[in-house]
């Protein structure tokens, strides 16, 4: 049997056709919608448990407050945390003081063996796994194999959402394997290296480059290991995704089905054995409104319930008051309840089918995957996803695409609710918590264009 490498290897042009032949051989999809009516006369739906987890952002500056909320949340049906530290790319200028003083208040009385937790992608990712395991460190009798993590470890994300790196392109390739290897045994099913999306998605991408710079990370996070001379059946099996669900449902869907079926071609072409993609799914940032906040509380229901219907692992809800500022308890409440509705009450589950023909789901699956594929062919023939960061090209092709979607909105051919169309008559007051909006870090050892979030309202009409 082949090892299982990277290495410098040319991934081949793969057309429409042969992702829909790879599409056609896939086994039958068991989920399907249906429903069957008990005695009592209420529907309850057949096959098993609705099983993604509900995970709750915990981004407040003051941690002593965010613990508070953390433990609202989990009391009234989150299935874990989210945790967003400041400077992050997908922190919108607030987030958790990045310290393990701050970690450990707001972690205070959560039950961290009983729950998710995840670290969202931020320039002290790495260090941040210290600081989680010097907190586990001081519970007795901890068995890593039953606890649920993900770290967000992504220098991609990182340089491509804060423009720096705070050591040269070589040092980080070099020292990041060594510094994770021996997190790989110890037994914990966590996710330790993430490829997001979410950085590109908001700064204006399309589909397919967010999904090619997910495979470009990725596949650049499997070649560090294997510069290190680590073997990759070893980290492949902690390697995590994050994307952005926004309010098109069938665009969601399909976005998603065309991750597992880019990362399945991934992993047969570098010999891994198949693990299915884990992926955690975020309500859009661009496609906020901050002129009508209310309109954000229906394309977030859409979203979330999209990214459920695709088969995301997890899915958080940007409350809908974002745009104006920190949110408080009760748009975080209404961001929670909208998931504990679809989970307790409609037990939603993956849709075997979205479209209203049979093979059409096929058709566009494969046609984003191609798209998906050359650009991530192109970012590897760049030298990578640091390396076009570096250059500028890919920042270059992301604001070529969030033009012309500002473009389609001023000439008409799509519209904003509460922005170009059906404005409300009064300006809209949406509560905040207190906390100013803090700058991203400038200090770093290497440099490229930052790729910040822009809501397509923000560029349209300011």
């Amino acid at each position: 049997m082949e090892a299982a490498s990277v290495g410098t290897r040319s991934f081949p042009a793969m057309k429409r056709d042969v992702w829909l032949e790879r599409l056609a051989a896939e086994p039958a999809r068991s989920e399907r919608l249906h429903y069957e009516v008990d005695a009592s006369g209420l529907q309850a739906r057949a096959g098993g448990v609705a099983d993604w987890k509900i995970l709750q952002r915990v981004d407040d500056s003051d941690p002593a407050r965010a613990n508070a909320q953390a433990l609202t949340d989990l009391e009234n049906g989150a299935d874990g945390l989210a945790l967003v530290f400041e400077g992050a790319p997908n922190s919108f200028g607030y987030g958790l003081p990045a310290s393990p003083d701050a970690l450990r208040i707001a972690l205070a009385g959560v039950p961290l063996d009983k729950i998710h937790l995840r670290i969202d992608v931020h320039p002290m990712s790495r260090t941040s796994v210290d600081w989680m395991v010097d907190i586990f460190s001081r519970w007795p009798n901890v068995d890593p194999a039953k606890l649920s993590l993900s770290f967000g470890v992504d220098p991609g994300a990182v340089f491509a959402g804060t423009g720096r790196l705070h050591m040269s392109i070589e040092a980080l390739q070099a020292s990041m394997p060594q510094s994770l290897a021996h997190f790989f045994s110890v037994g914990a099913p966590a996710v330790l290296l993430e490829a997001d999306g979410r950085v590109v998605h908001n700064a204006g991408a399309t589909d397919a480059q967010e999904l090619g710079v997910m495979l470009a990370c990725a596949v650049s996070h499997l070649r560090m290991f294997e510069e290190a001379r680590q073997p990759l059946v070893y980290a492949a099996p902690h390697m995590g995704f994050a994307l952005a669900a926004g309010q098109d449902p069938l665009s969601t869907i399909v976005k998603i089905r065309a991750l597992r079926k880019l990362w399945d071609a991934v992993e047969e072409h570098s010999s891994l054995p198949h693990v299915p993609a884990n992926i955690h799914a975020e309500t859009s940032f661009r496609m906020m409104s901050r002129r009508d906040p209310e309109t954000n509380i229906t394309r977030n229901t859409l979203a979330a319930a999209a990214a459920i219907g695709g088969t995301a692992n997890s899915v958080s809800i940007l409350p809908h008051t974002m745009p104006v500022g920190l949110p408080e308890r009760a748009a975080r409440r209404m961001a929670l309840s909208c998931q504990t509705v679809m989970k307790r009450e409609v037990q939603l589950r993956p849709i075997s089918n979205p479209t209203p023909a049979p093979d059409l789901q096929y058709h566009l699956i494969a046609s984003l995957c191609e798209t998906a594929w050359e650009e991530f062919r192109r970012i590897e023939n760049e030298g990578g996803i640091l390396r076009s960061l570096l250059d500028g090209r890919l920042q270059e092709r992301v604001l070529e695409a969030r033009q012309a979607r500002i473009e389609s909105v001023r000439g008409g051919q799509n519209v904003i609710v509460g922005a170009t169309v059906f404005e409300p008559p009064v300006p809209v007051s949406q509560a905040t918590l207190d906390a100013p909006i803090k700058p991203l870090p400038e200090t770093g050892t290497v440099f490229c264009e930052k790729l910040l979030p822009r809501r397509l309202e923000q560029d349209v009409v300011g």
